[in-house]
């Protein structure tokens, strides 16, 4: 809980002002430290959480969902071939989306031919500080160095060159409102103590008409919920009987406008059409046909993300990793 930090009393009235709870701040991202991959004395470390970036997958159905979808597509084109599975490969898309990073280990022959692409988790690889050195660090002080080559791809990053970046972290801060406002909606629901409102009687009523009052109210409870009741008071004034709310009206629909909102930030971020996630339009309105919003997307998402993993046929100089798309207008 906020502590209070200054109280200030006016000796005219003795109204007590006071102001609570710590500086926030309104730029940058708790999870992420841009500055530089510091040494750990045999590799590199990220320039940002890699464990929080895992919990960030969770933090929002759209994020999550768009993420699953890119996956979902580039492994369905993939063909599978007897270096590299379908799994493994799905693991790497995984691992590019999530993190930024992918990474593969290549076992060769004693020919120094390929026989098996491994899949090797970005959560625990590290790039060491010298060229083509890679480390498997699942503990800082339990870490074993990859003896075969490791290829890594990684969507680039503007502030170094070592690892790359997630490109959805702008909107990370959406996904952690749209996070929040439903953890608050659900709180406020299960704690069963707030009030809808308080009825303010004034007026000269008889005993029996507030018995009945009362009686009428307690049974709006339960499967009676929402119920209109009706008071009549053929001697009453304007002001006798006054329905007050306790909440704002207006915070009602704040949670909508918040979900709204930051659930179109997330899908900004990823470049996703909403069709494509199965959302309903909003006020019975339409999103498109599905077939060009899909069409677009292949051209614009997914045909660039096969570019990036078919570096690794470059690097290896054999064709290994390869997709058959399917037939676009």
């Amino acid at each position: 809980m906020s502590q209070i930090q200054d109280i200030a009393v006016t000796k005219k009235d003795g109204v007590s002002v006071f102001t609570f709870g710590e500086p926030e701040p309104t730029r940058g991202i708790d999870f992420i430290n841009t500055m530089q991959c510091y040494s750990k004395g045999k590799w590199y470390e990220p320039p940002f959480l890699p464990d929080a970036i895992s919990r960030l997958f969770q933090l929002s159905p759209h994020h999550a969902s768009a993420i699953i979808l890119k996956r979902n597509l580039l492994t369905d084109a993939f063909v599978p071939n007897k270096y590299l599975s379908r799994s493994a490969f799905s693991g790497m898309v995984f691992d590019l989306l999530v993190f930024g990073n992918a990474y593969c280990e290549i076992v060769k022959t004693k020919v120094n031919t390929p026989y098996q692409i491994r899949h090797a988790m970005a959560l625990y690889t590290r790039r060491g500080l010298e060229d083509d050195q890679f480390f498997w660090v699942p503990l800082v002080k339990d870490y074993v160095e990859f003896e075969n080559q490791v290829v890594q791809i990684r969507q680039p990053d503007f502030n170094q060159e070592i690892y790359g970046l997630p490109e959805y972290l702008g909107a990370m801060q959406s996904a952690a409102l749209n996070h929040a406002s439903t953890v608050f909606r659900m709180r406020y629901y299960r704690n069963g103590s707030h009030a809808g409102f308080i009825l303010y009687m004034s007026g000269n009523l008889d005993n029996d008409s507030l018995q009945n009052i009362k009686q009428q109210l307690e049974k709006s409870r339960g499967q009676n919920n929402f119920k209109n009741m009706v008071v009549h008071s053929p001697n009453g004034k304007k002001g006798d009987i006054e329905l007050i709310p306790i909440a704002e009206v207006g915070a009602k629909d704040e949670f909508l406008n918040i979900k709204n909102v930051t659930r179109d930030d997330i899908l900004a971020s990823h470049r996703v059409p909403p069709q494509l996630l199965g959302m309903v339009p909003p006020n019975g309105s339409g999103f498109g046909d599905v077939s060009k919003a899909m069409e677009s997307f292949y051209q614009l998402e997914i045909k660039p993300l096969t570019k990036m993993f078919e570096e690794v046929n470059d690097v290896i100089g054999q064709q290994i990793i390869s997709f058959e798309l399917p037939a676009l207008q």
